[in-house]
């Protein structure tokens, strides 16, 4: 449950070596390369290696030709290619250019499909249309005009019956429009294709028609045929020439993508004189894995780092977690990695989020039911946020057994609680005023413990990064720790306890010095690392800014104390949303509407309260918790990984 040490490696060695190191740096799959010119004070003689990519342009190329011809990279056997880079990159050239001329044919052919199908529809609005258009199309001083008029514009027609040309000849019509001709001598023709302009008439988008429209609709759909063989017989042609080649294609693909791993490993080198410098991270435990392969290569050279002694450097970050622990990184991520001097938050979000989440949606039967949908969300969708809702579900159900609740059904458990915990009725009566109480103080309680720990694990998070300002004299170091946890105990022990413990000594030396402290951090803090500089340029502007500082800090404590009282508050809501249900379900009376009303209502309020319950619990452990003592500035390992066959 914390992050995993990684060391720098840096690498120096003959440029005729570089591409072996290279080969193994990324056959390691454990080599996150850096920038060296970050690692070194004097940088002058280092020359970047600006060769160009060879292997960038040809994936493209494979991976857009495959995905126009349907073929799948991802799946198949591929079978061992030992040919060299340059017959590698042949094959690849080859086999797109072979491919796209196949493709051209069946996009030729599929166009002239199209047009066909485009001009049956069409034309099969003038079939049973007794008059042959080829002859009509020859007159010399008649123009005809076929196509389709809207339903309104035919009605609008009546508007122009001064023109005795402004006739539109309707053959068959659909639900929107008329489908027809106009026709037009030369005299009219500007004016009468004005007129169906403005009432929106369409032409014939196909070449016109030959002959009787029956005829000529035979000889389309005889065309159509005859094209849809040939797209057949060409998909065919298609399909035999990748049964033929998609192992060699696979293996083409996954050399291209080795080979391009590896000159993305090169762009991180520099030359330097006659010699290569390659600078990267490993993690720890993969060290001797790595370097007794280093020793192996003649005239290379390497020196490794622990992470903490790299200055100036961001190490990349693995995080380290048990498997239960593991799902809840997805929430970890989505605020921020941890830098690699902080604490992982990673356990403490996985009780804090299942505890909250529990207690919150506490109902056994919608607990199983959330439990449940979170295992089918992962096992089918692979979403990460389904394995996060199995524990949760759990929980709920844990909790739902404590308030005897079981889709809202408030007594079904209470004779099992009588046989288990002795009571009289249940164990938990969430409803009554004693419950209520109880629900608030816990709640409260629940804030109170949370911040102390979120407080300790900032300590010795600051102290880990040597910041002693934060560890000992900020809000939520030594100072703020001891101020929050004795005004708290002050104020239980004094209201609650009838305990006189908030007297002279304990008020000076337990709340208003760590007041004094936190008001005086900044110096103190500068004090502490040692820095000559530790007073503030204006003593009256810094207190000034200071003593609204504390007076906030202050309102945080007691805001973020009364804000865990959400926790308390969901359990409440669960109780009263199911009492409207079950009203509900009575006043509409009958096995069957009361049975309707159960299952629709325990699905609307399990929906909506595990949706608010989720977003709830991820604010109090962004917000309440990580705020305390979580950055969140790291940046992931993603060491570089050359695709291999099997």
């Amino acid at each position: 449950m914390s992050v995993k040490p990684v060391k720098a490696i840096s690498i120096i060695g003959l440029m005729p070596q570089l591409d072996e190191v290279i080969k193994f740096c990324g056959d390691t799959c454990a080599f996150q390369p850096d920038d060296a010119m970050s690692f070194y004070s004097d940088t002058k003689s280092f020359v970047p290696l600006n060769d160009k990519n060879p292997y960038a342009q040809p994936i493209q190329q494979l991976k857009n030709t495959c995905e126009l011809a349907g073929f799948s990279l991802t799946s198949g056997e591929a079978e061992a290619m030992k040919d060299s880079e340059s017959e590698v990159l042949d094959y690849a050239k080859r086999f797109v250019d072979e491919t796209d001329g196949m493709i051209s044919k069946k996009l030729l052919i599929e166009q002239e499909i199209d047009e066909c199908r485009r001009s049956i529809e069409q034309v099969e609005h003038f079939t049973g249309c007794d008059i042959d258009f080829t002859e009509i199309s020859e007159c010399r001083y008649i123009t005809a005009n076929f196509g389709r008029l809207p339903k309104e514009s035919y009605e609008k027609l009546s508007e122009y019956s001064s023109n005795q040309y402004a006739i539109f000849f309707p053959f068959t019509n659909d639900d929107t429009h008329y489908w027809g001709a106009y026709f037009t001598i030369p005299e009219q023709k500007n004016e009468i294709d004005r007129i169906f302009s403005s009432l929106f008439f369409e032409r014939l988008e196909v070449p016109p028609i030959a002959g009787k429209p029956d005829d000529y609709m035979r000889t389309l759909q005889t065309k159509l045929s005859e094209l849809e063989l040939k797209l057949k017989n060409e998909q065919e042609v298609i399909n035999k020439f990748w049964e033929k080649e998609r192992s060699k294609c696979l293996s083409c693909f996954v050399r291209l993508e080795e080979m391009n791993s590896y000159n993305e490993i090169k762009r991180f080198a520099y030359r330097y004189h006659k010699s290569f410098i390659l600078v990267g991270w490993i993690p720890a435990d993969k060290e001797k894995l790595f370097t007794k392969k280093l020793d192996s290569i003649s005239s290379v050279e390497y020196s490794l780092s622990d992470s903490k002694d790299v200055r100036n450097q961001t190490p990349p970050v693995i995080l380290k977690n048990p498997p239960f622990i593991r799902r809840y990184e997805f929430y970890v991520k989505m605020y921020g990695l941890p830098c690699h001097n902080e604490i992982d938050p990673t356990a403490f979000v996985a009780f804090t989020y299942t505890l909250f989440f529990g207690i919150m949606f506490g109902d056994v039967g919608q607990g199983f039911v959330v439990a449940l949908i979170g295992f089918l969300m992962y096992k089918f969708k692979k979403m990460e946020i389904g394995r996060i809702l199995v524990p949760c579900g759990i929980m709920g159900m844990i909790f739902g057994f404590l308030y005897g609740s079981v889709f809202g059904f408030e007594e079904l458990l209470t004779p099992v609680h009588r046989a288990i915990f002795g009571t009289q009725g249940k164990l938990i009566e969430v409803m009554e005023p004693d419950s209520i109480n109880l629900i608030i103080y816990g709640s409260v309680g629940i804030g109170i413990v949370t911040i102390a720990i979120a407080m300790i694990a900032n300590i010795v998070s600051s102290l880990k990064r040597r910041d002693f300002e934060s560890a000992f004299f900020g809000p939520n170091g030594i100072s703020g720790f001891v101020f929050y946890v004795s005004l708290v105990a002050g104020l239980v022990c004094q209201m609650l306890l009838g305990i006189e413990l908030m007297n002279a000594a304990y008020i000076s030396g337990l709340i208003i010095l760590p007041l004094v402290l936190m008001f005086l951090r900044e110096p103190l803090g500068r004090l502490a690392e040692g820095k000559k500089n530790w007073q503030p340029k204006s003593w009256g502007e810094y207190c000034t800014q200071s003593f609204f500082e504390v007076f906030e800090i202050c309102l945080s404590y007691v805001t973020n104390t009364m804000s865990f009282l959400r926790v308390g508050a969901y359990i409440l809501v669960h109780a009263g949303m199911m009492l409207v249900v079950f009203t509900l379900a009575e006043m509409v009376g009958g096995a069957v509407g009361y049975t309707v009303i159960l299952i629709i209502g325990n699905g609307i309020v399990m929906a909506l309260e595990a949706l608010l319950v989720a977003i709830q619990v991820l604010r109090l452990d962004y917000y309440e918790i990580f705020s305390r003592f979580y950055i969140g500035e790291g940046r992931p390992f993603t060491p570089v990984t050359a695709k291999k066959l099997k």
